[in-house]
């Protein structure tokens, strides 16, 4: 049943878990991002209204890290408010058990959780898309695709200097052959097309020169096309998802998307791509659990005697989020070099969280036996 008590602390919470938000989404916003912004509004390069789409769509950015550092600074600021004005110590001597003071925290705990995940998995990716809508953003790349066997044996490989969406330009073919040597593998034709691209399934070359190559490894003959097919059906389509795909981000792909892509570089045997974004997508679930944790976190450093001083709490809680995001890149690095698998890479962190909270916990004495001894020390001085 919900009673006075869960909406008091839940508002309270929620209240200070808002403010912390606001405060670290304008000092993330505002050293950097906001300057260059208001630099190329004063160029002319955005327009003013531009600015404001531009600032608007990096929000979701920052939020995906504002949501578990607000709601533990959010958590520490109020429990130590609490405590400081003995609200704490009164509900544990009316015989409220840790459990039941922090329930309407664990509540909001998860409602943030939520919110974070819907961040990362939509708005962020969404938000990035947009951004490069308002910015004109074409990326230009290489990109360089094997065609493969049934048997993984290689067949042809295509390099494509440059590529913007589905044009393509300096595109080179080489036609392996099916015998191959201990000490090299021979090419049966090298084709060279000026450009091309991709359309109804099939990617197509035009101004196209053909060379052939024996056996010996010399030209037998040259030719000039005007259009040559090089890959069709799920060849073109898996190509052209990796192609895409080789200059976004992880956190511009959605959660499902993101699983095919992973899926498709497993079947592709490019292994190191793979376990990263394995790792990336990994994150996407155990990431905004951490906000549960960092919440717990918070209670349990925001319980302190009356004169105790809260800038220790304050310094252990900036401290563990600040190790948390700095070892983030790290264990990527383990997951892409397959040094650890990319689940417990993801779950690395969030593990470490979870023992610190609990030796915090262990830290502060706040068994159901120290309540019932609060209680006892209350009432006897209430008595005095």
């Amino acid at each position: 049943m919900i009673k006075v008590y869960d909406k008091y602390i839940f508002m309270q919470v929620l209240m200070a878990t808002l403010v912390a938000i606001i405060l670290f989404t304008v000092i993330w916003i505002a050293p950097e991002m906001l300057l260059n912004t208001i630099k190329r509004t004063i160029e002319g390069v955005y327009t003013p209204q531009v600015a404001v789409m531009v600032l608007v769509c990096e929000l979701p950015k920052i939020l995906g890290k504002a949501f578990p550092v607000g709601l533990l600074l959010g958590t520490l600021f109020t429990f130590d408010k609490l405590s400081k004005d003995f609200e704490l110590t009164i509900f544990r001597a009316a015989g409220m058990s840790f459990a039941r003071i922090i329930a309407p925290v664990v509540v909001l705990s998860v409602i943030v959780t939520y919110f974070c995940f819907v961040t990362y998995d939509k708005l962020i990716p969404y938000s990035c898309e947009k951004l490069n809508e308002i910015k004109k953003v074409n990326p230009v790349s290489q990109f360089v695709y094997i065609k493969k066997d049934v048997d993984k044996h290689p067949l042809a490989g295509i390099i494509v200097s440059r590529f913007n969406r589905d044009s393509m330009e300096n595109i080179i073919v080489l036609d392996f052959a099916d015998k191959v040597y201990s000490d090299l593998h021979p090419l049966t034709n090298i084709h060279v097309g000026e450009t091309g691209y991709i359309r109804d399934g099939k990617w197509t070359l035009k101004n196209v020169t053909s060379y052939q190559i024996s056996t010996d490894g010399i030209f037998e003959e040259i030719a000039s096309l005007d259009y040559l097919d090089i890959l069709k059906g799920d060849d073109a389509l898996n190509a052209k998802i990796l192609m895409d795909y080789s200059t976004k981000r992880d956190r511009e792909i959605d959660n499902a998307n993101l699983w095919k892509y992973m899926q498709l570089l497993k079947k592709e045997n490019l292994d190191e791509e793979y376990r990263l974004n394995a790792n990336k997508y990994y994150q996407r679930y155990i990431h905004p659990l951490v906000c549960i944790l960092l919440a717990l976190m918070g209670c349990i450093l925001g319980f302190s005697r009356p004169r105790e001083r809260s800038l220790i709490g304050f310094v252990i809680a900036i401290g563990c989020v600040f190790i948390y995001y700095i070892t983030l890149p790290f264990f990527d690095l383990l997951a892409e070099k397959g040094v650890l698998p990319p689940l417990l890479a993801a779950s690395f962190s969030p593990i470490l969280f979870a023992i610190a909270t609990y030796k915090f916990y262990q830290s502060k004495e706040l068994s159901s036996n120290i309540n019932s001894k609060c209680k006892h020390k209350y009432i006897q001085k209430k008595d005095m």
